[in-house]
C-alpha cells in the first residue's frame, strides 16, 4: 500500500491492521512559516521523517485586540475575510499539489475557543464566558464564521481533511459546565460537521496543552474519523485500548511529546514505541499525544515512524 491507501484503510472496520503508519510533527523556525519556504520545510520534515500524512501546520493566529477587556467587548469582534487568510492558503495550495498524490494532506484547525484565545488571552476568553457568557456569543459567533472562510478555502484547495485541536472541557477551565456544552461546543460542532461532511479524513485533537481533563466524555460525539488524545487524566491515565473502544474508531497517539521522543536516545525510542505498539488497540497511528517540542531532533522522531513501519504484532 501507498502512504494514502495506508491511511484510508483504517476507516475500514474489522479489518486486519498488518501496517501501522505514523506521524509526528512540530512548529518549524518562523523563516518557514510562509511561502515557498513553508512549503519546501513541510516536504522536507515529511520526506525525512517517512511520516504517513503532510501535516500542515498554522502559524497565522487571529488578530489581536488588547481593547478587549469585559465581556461586552466581544460585540467589537466581526468576521474575517477570506482575504485574511491568503498567507497560509498559498501554503496549504502548495502543498496539496506537491504531496497530495504520494500521501493524505491535512490541515491543522484550531477551534474557535482556541482562535478566541489569540484575540487577547486565553485567560480573558476563559474569564469572560465564565462571567456572561451570552454577551460573549456574537464575539464566539464572529470567530467561527472566519474559521469556516479558512476551512472553505482549505477544502477548495483540494485538501484531503483536518487536524482539528479543540480545547474547553479541561478541568480548571469552567466551574460550570454547561459554559462549555452551551458556548464552546456547538461552535465547535458547527466547524468539526462542516468538514466531516466535506472531507474524507479528520482528526479528532482533543488537545491538554493549558490543561489536562477529568475525562473524555464531552468530546464523545465530536465528528472525526480518528482521535488523538493524551492518555493522562487528572486522576489516573488511560490505555490506548481503553480510547478506542470508548470512541470506537481508530486511535492516534501513545507516546508522550515530552517523554522519550523528546530527548531520548534512538534505543530508548524504538524500544518505547515497540512496548505502544505492543499494547495498541486493533486500528492505530503510532504518534505523540501533541505537538512536539520544536527542538526535537528530527531523527527521534523518524526512528520511532521506522519502528512502527517494522512492526509485526504476530512475532
Amino acid at each position: 500500500m501507498n502512504k494514502r491507501d495506508a491511511m484510508l484503510s483504517l476507516l475500514q472496520a474489522g479489518a486486519q491492521q498488518t501496517y501501522y503508519p505514523a506521524a509526528f510533527f512540530l512548529h518549524f523556525d518562523p523563516a518557514y512559516h510562509q511561502g515557498q519556504a513553508a512549503i519546501e520545510k513541510h516536504l522536507e520534515f515529511f520526506r525525512y521523517t517517512g511520516m504517513d500524512f503532510v501535516k500542515i501546520q498554522y502559524e497565522h493566529p487571529y488578530p489581536r485586540n488588547p481593547e478587549i477587556l469585559r465581556p461586552a467587548d466581544w460585540k467589537k469582534i466581526t468576521p474575517l475575510k477570506k482575504d485574511y487568510f491568503e498567507i497560509p492558503l498559498r501554503v496549504v495550495e502548495g502543498l496539496v499539489r506537491a504531496a497530495r498524490k504520494e500521501a493524505l494532506v491535512l490541515v491543522t484547525l484550531y477551534s474557535p475557543l482556541m482562535c478566541a484565545g489569540q484575540i487577547n488571552g486565553q485567560e480573558t476568553i476563559t474569564r469572560h464566558l465564565s462571567e456572561d457568557p451570552e454577551s460573549v456569543r456574537p464575539g464566539m459567533e464572529a470567530v467561527t464564521e472566519s474559521v469556516l472562510q479558512f476551512v472553505r478555502g482549505c477544502i477548495h484547495a483540494g485538501v484531503d481533511g483536518f487536524y482539528a485541536s479543540t480545547q474547553g472541557a479541561e478541568t480548571f477551565r469552567f466551574q460550570d459546565p454547561q459554559i462549555f456544552l452551551n458556548y464552546v461546543k456547538p461552535f465547535d460542532l458547527q466547524i468539526m460537521q462542516e468538514i466531516n461532511q466535506r472531507c474524507q479524513f479528520n482528526i479528532l485533537h482533543i488537545c491538554d496543552y493549558h490543561g489536562s481533563y477529568h475525562d473524555l466524555s464531552p468530546f464523545l460525539d465530536y465528528p472525526g474519523q480518528v482521535v488523538n488524545c493524551s492518555l493522562k487524566l487528572t486522576e489516573g491515565e488511560l490505555s490506548s485500548q481503553q480510547v478506542f473502544q470508548f470512541f470506537k474508531r481508530p486511535y492516534m497517539g501513545g507516546m508522550d511529546r515530552h517523554g522519550v521522543i523528546a530527548s531520548g536516545s534512538l534505543e530508548e525510542i524504538r524500544r518505547t514505541a515497540t512496548t505502544v505498539l505492543q499494547a495498541a488497540p486493533e486500528r492505530f497511528i503510532l504518534a505523540a499525544d501533541c505537538t512536539v517540542p520544536s527542538e526535537t531532533p528530527w531523527e527521534n522522531l523518524k526512528a520511532a515512524i521506522q519502528t512502527a513501519h517494522q512492526f509485526n504484532r504476530s512475532i
